[in-house]
């Protein structure tokens, strides 16, 4: 059977109604997505089962190596198509939800972009996704604003706003709430259709746009599908062949090994590759699942100072500066500490201390996840880097070899962070299950790859029966039967916190369930949001 079907798209069935949906999903936008469907569906499903035979020999003991066949590439002297002027300078982005009041307060933080995130900042509830969709196209007619009865606050956006950036979700994930030929649209084509049909053309009149980010790309062949659907996209919107731009997360371990193959395959449409670290972190250790010698200790000892971390970064602005790109660091998730000023200038001296690594590495720009955050970043690079990016700066660079791309952080397993784990995972988890995908934890906007990373992290432990320095002292080895002795624990303390009701109607049985199971699973499972969509669809 051929991967692209050339019969006429299916009407897409829309299982569920919800505000702002007639302004959404019109005949023309839903036959847009139609077309995306029907012509890239079955080769996309063809690079799922790649994935999962790519990580299959990975468990049988293969580790991720450079690929020999494409040697060419790596080593070849060739660049990616111009950034566009809009695109030029990005010393410091915003991300967050596509929430209509945050939206507008990332718009006008002074931020040079704001990443509009349909993905990890963004619980999928299908009133979520529309109305993000909506808030889009209000963005585009100048109309988005927003008046908060609770505060009596009004919120518009300012005259000089950061320039619109939209993530779809990755390419793993099913929209589950609109099928063709009874089966879940992808919801990356969905995101990126509406958007693309809705707002394209008259982005793509001003110069500022249309502009993405691409998640959790695994393979350069995962980049081509993604070049293919830019062509064909463009052709049927009538914009003119590169007109969309793309920076691409390298957020996967096996992507790391093919940032060049990445950046050729969408060499018309690339304008960057962006460290997403967090994410980066729960891949290695996916990706590294089966091997004892790559466990990890607790997060908090996992910096991008030191092992994998720091050579996957070098390779990130090497790569970029190579190809005439944008190489862009990653997420500062601190947020302010309101009332405590001695607590809220250390998270802003992390934050400085982290943005200086990054100018100092290289990096163009970076990333922030509140507008307090914007002046504290921005005055760094804006030190350190007089012109709009460090593309053309003369750079001493080394080759990164396979195992230092490999290599893993030295620390210990603590008790401490066993716990933390729990409670970080079970909390966030119970606040997407709300509808809230930007959720701030003890002073840090944490997303859903935090919760990836806590509850791999648990699993890892488990697997490898690694040792946990006790906090009275002393060595356990981590176990299914104490994690749910540990949960049982976490369970307790949120109840006495919250009361049985607030406990209840907050989803925390349901968030503890899923992570014990995620934790305790044979093999560990891809992504937890994908059995918690299932529940969150259910909830909506």
């Amino acid at each position: 059977m051929p991967l692209d079907r050339n019969a006429p798209p299916l009407p897409p069935v829309v299982l569920r109604a919800v505000p702002g949906a007639d302004h959404v999903l019109t005949p023309e936008a839903l036959g847009f997505v139609a077309a995306l469907q029907a012509r890239f569906g079955l080769r996309l499903h063809a690079l799922m089962v790649a994935r999962a035979r790519r990580q299959e020999r990975i468990d049988r003991g293969e580790l991720p190596d450079y690929l020999p066949q494409t040697r060419e590439i790596r080593q070849g002297i060739w660049q990616a198509a111009p950034v566009p002027p809009a695109l030029e300078d990005r010393r410091v982005e915003i991300t967050g939800p596509v929430d209509r009041k945050m939206m507008i307060n990332a718009l006008n933080s002074g931020a040079r972009v704001f990443m509009a995130d349909f993905e990890d900042a963004t619980a999928p509830s299908f009133a979520n996704v529309i109305a993000g969709q909506a808030n889009l196209i209000d963005y585009r007619d100048g109309t988005l604003d927003h008046d908060d009865p609770a505060t009596g606050k009004s919120y518009r956006v300012g005259p000089n706003p950061a320039l619109l950036v939209v993530r779809p979700r990755g390419l793993h994930l099913p929209e589950a709430n609109v099928l063709i030929g009874g089966q879940p649209v992808s919801a990356a084509l969905f995101d990126f259709g509406l958007s693309l049909y809705h707002c394209g053309r008259a982005l793509a009149a001003t110069g500022r746009g249309p502009f993405y980010y691409l998640p959790k790309l695994e393979a350069h062949g995962e980049a081509r599908f993604w070049n293919e659907v830019f062509a064909f996209a463009q052709d049927r919107m009538g914009l003119a062949q590169g007109t969309i731009k793309a920076t691409v997360l390298i957020e996967t371990l096996p992507a790391a090994f093919e940032m060049d193959e990445i950046v050729w395959e969408l060499r018309d449409h690339i304008a960057g590759l962006n460290c997403g670290r967090w994410d980066y972190i729960f891949s290695y250790i996916k990706t590294l699942r089966n091997h004892a010698a790559y466990v990890l200790p607790d997060r908090a000892q996992v910096g991008m100072e030191d092992a994998f971390l720091a050579a996957y970064a070098a390779r990130v602005v090497k790569v970029c500066h190579r190809r005439g790109i944008h190489a862009m660091g990653g997420m500062s998730a601190a947020i302010p500490v309101r009332g405590e000023a001695e607590a809220n200038e250390a998270a802003f001296a992390r934050v400085r201390a982290d943005k200086q690594r990054e100018v100092g590495m290289g990096f163009d720009g970076c990333w922030v996840a509140h507008p307090d955050l914007v002046p504290v970043a921005q005055a760094v690079f804006d030190a350190a880097m007089p012109g709009p990016n460090q593309i053309r700066k003369p750079r001493q660079q080394w080759r990164i070899e396979p195992a230092m791309l490999l290599k893993p952080h030295q620390g210990r397993i603590t008790e401490a962070g066993v716990r933390l784990n729990i409670q970080v995972a079970v909390e966030y988890l119970a606040q997407w299950l709300s509808g809230r995908g930007a959720v701030p934890i003890q002073n840090m906007m944490e997303d859903a790859a935090t919760a990836e990373i806590s509850r791999a992290q648990l699993w890892q432990w488990i697997r490898h029966g690694a040792p946990v320095a006790l906090e009275g002292g002393g060595e356990r080895r981590l176990t299914a039967d104490w994690l749910g002795e540990l949960m049982q624990a976490e369970i307790v303390r949120i109840l006495d916190r919250l009361g049985p009701n607030g406990f209840h109607r907050g989803h925390y049985a349901s968030a503890a369930r899923i992570v014990q199971e995620a934790a305790t699973a044979e093999t560990l499972p891809d992504f937890i949001t994908l059995p918690a969509y299932d529940l969150l669809n259910a909830l909506d």
